[in-house]
This record gives structure tokens, sequence and C-alpha cells, in this order.
């Protein structure tokens, strides 16, 4: 097993097993980490990594991670006015109205 020399901010240098480290790549902007707990403080870590370093970690036996960025960040913005006090009195005073709550929910359909 490989020996990894990594920085906590805590307690400086400390060497690590490949099991004591993980790296996580963005599958969407190639974006990557590495995180490990300090054994002497238990501090769990987490940094940045470039490409190379996530090459050179993964060859080690790092176990690597890949992720996506959330769909929402994919939503076009909305438009219109934010939901203010007002609004929300009305949409209570129309949910004790059955006949507005049927009209509501016959023009979704």
């Amino acid at each position: 097993m490989a020996t990894i020399r990594a920085t906590c901010p805590t307690c400086g240098d400390v060497e690590l097993g490949t099991a004591d480290v993980r790296v996580r790549v963005c599958l969407d902007d190639d974006r990557g980490e590495y995180s490990f707990r300090c054994q002497v403080c238990a501090l769990t870590v987490v940094k940045p990594a470039e490409p190379r370093t996530v090459d050179l970690l993964v060859a080690s036996g790092v176990h690597l991670d890949t992720w996506t960025l959330p769909q929402e960040l994919h939503e076009r913005p909305l438009t219109g006015s934010p939901i203010n006090h007002d609004d929300i009195l009305d949409f209570h005073a129309a949910l004790h109205d059955n006949d507005s709550l049927m009209d509501a929910l016959e023009s979704i359909q």
C-alpha cells in the first residue's frame, strides 16, 4: 500500500494510506478534490485537486467517486415577481373555497 503525505490545517503534514483518502471528480466540469480524516486530530480535510493529482492518487490505489451537478442548475430562471405575503393569504383563501379549488384543479388537467 502506498503512503500518501497530506497537510492537515491543524496538525501539519500527516502520512496516510490509500484507504484513508477519497478522491471525488465532477463529471460535468472535471473539478476534483480529495478528502481524508486526520489521524491525529480527527478533522475531516477536503482540498481541491488538479487532474494530475487526481491521476496520481487513483494510480496509487485511492478510491475514486464521481458526481454530477444538480439538474436545478440547468433550469431556466423564473420570471415575474417573487411570492409575497398577500399571495400566500390569497392562496390560503382559495384552498378553503371549494369552487375556486375545483376550478384550479380542472385548469391543470
